[in-house]
């Protein structure tokens, strides 16, 4: 159902509530398409029921009590989300390493866009608090709480919401809530720790890395590429359940055959509190560069600790990226060659 059928589009006062509900639902479900959904049932079953608001509570609180109903219903017929590394301890070698080994889209964690989560403008302290909590380890460690621990842990710690408040969602009590925030930061204390510092677009020393992570990827230098590596980099590629560690391996992995990569053109945006690129391949008509994944990358110490890239295509429509790349001319097509 589309929002012009429902009337939605004609109502205003959901607009500015919408930004911050799909970030909830995004830390509650771990997936950009189930957000997305979400937040459409949550804003349908809210215009369907304007008329009974009798306004005892914020109007912003209401759409979150439903929000939260929305999310609980989803996950209670759901399998949680999770990253190649959380399904298996040991990283796979170049020589064994394959795209055959797939898993349905729906197993994995998928990206979000800070620009789609994040309302601008923000405090600096807000927007750091906001890109830790949509950092893919804090996200994926959250998939592991049950549901209702998971909305407790988000609206309390995340939104900064009152005990007395949440269990006025949660048709709970306060003792309710608090036992359940206790167990909840006990788990994510032990498995939401990133390898990967806070992403500072005003950091001289990350942006120089980014700079030539671009270069070396785009010219498919491998050598200069895996250089920018920590020792223990990992690389992993949603909805393959494999994942690498290592610049060797990874570097093999990227010099074996039919790989593809090979003329592909970068485009930097931000993703899950991340430095991120939209990968683009030349690999449609003419040489057209198409979409083919989104890398979110973790970088500590001017060097890259992590890449993951996410292959569903799809992802570019939802989150509003191009479609496609303009082919490169003159001196820019003979460096890219």
């Amino acid at each position: 159902m589309t929002t012009a059928t429902t009337g939605l589009d004609q109502d205003p006062r959901f607009d500015e509530h919408r930004g911050e509900l799909v970030g909830y639902c995004y830390r509650m479900l771990g997936s950009a398409f189930d957000a997305e959904d979400a937040v459409q049932d949550t804003l349908i079953r809210a215009w369907r029921g304007i008329d009974g608001f009798e306004g005892r509570a914020a109007l912003r609180s209401w759409l979150y009590r439903i929000a939260t109903n929305v999310c609980l219903d989803m996950l209670s017929s759901r399998n949680r989300r999770a990253r190649p590394m959380d399904l298996s301890s040991a990283a796979w070698q170049p020589v064994e390493a394959s795209l055959q080994a797939r898993q349905p889209e729906d197993t994995w964690l998928e990206p979000m866009l800070d620009t789609h989560v994040l309302p601008s403008p923000l405090d600096p302290a807000d927007v750091a608090v906001g890109r830790e909590s949509i950092r893919l380890a804090f996200v994926a460690a959250l998939q592991l709480l049950p549901p209702r621990q998971r909305a407790v842990l988000i609206l309390r710690d995340v939104l900064r919401w009152k005990a007395d408040e949440v269990a006025a969602l949660l048709d709970s009590s306060v003792a309710s809530v608090n036992s359940a925030l206790q167990r909840a930061r006990a788990t994510i204390e032990v498995r939401a720790a990133s390898a990967g510092e806070s992403y500072d677009p005003l950091d001289e020393e990350q942006q120089e890395l980014l700079a030539k992570y671009v270069e070396a990827f785009e010219s498919y230098d491998i050598d200069r590429f895996v250089a920018l590596l920590h020792q223990d980099a990992t690389q992993n590629m949603p909805p393959y359940e494999m994942w690498l560690q290592g610049p060797d391996a990874i570097g093999g992995w990227m010099l074996g055959p039919g790989h593809g990569c090979r003329g592909s053109r970068l485009l930097p945006v931000v993703a899950n509190g991340a430095p991120a690129f939209a990968q683009y391949r030349a690999s449609g008509p003419g040489g057209r560069h198409e979409p083919w994944a989104l890398q979110v990358l973790e970088v500590s110490d001017g060097r890259v600790v992590g890449i993951t890239s996410f292959l569903d295509t799809r992802l570019f429509a939802l989150l509003g990226l191009p479609a496609r790349l303009p082919r490169l001319r003159g001196t820019a097509a003979r460096h890219a060659d």
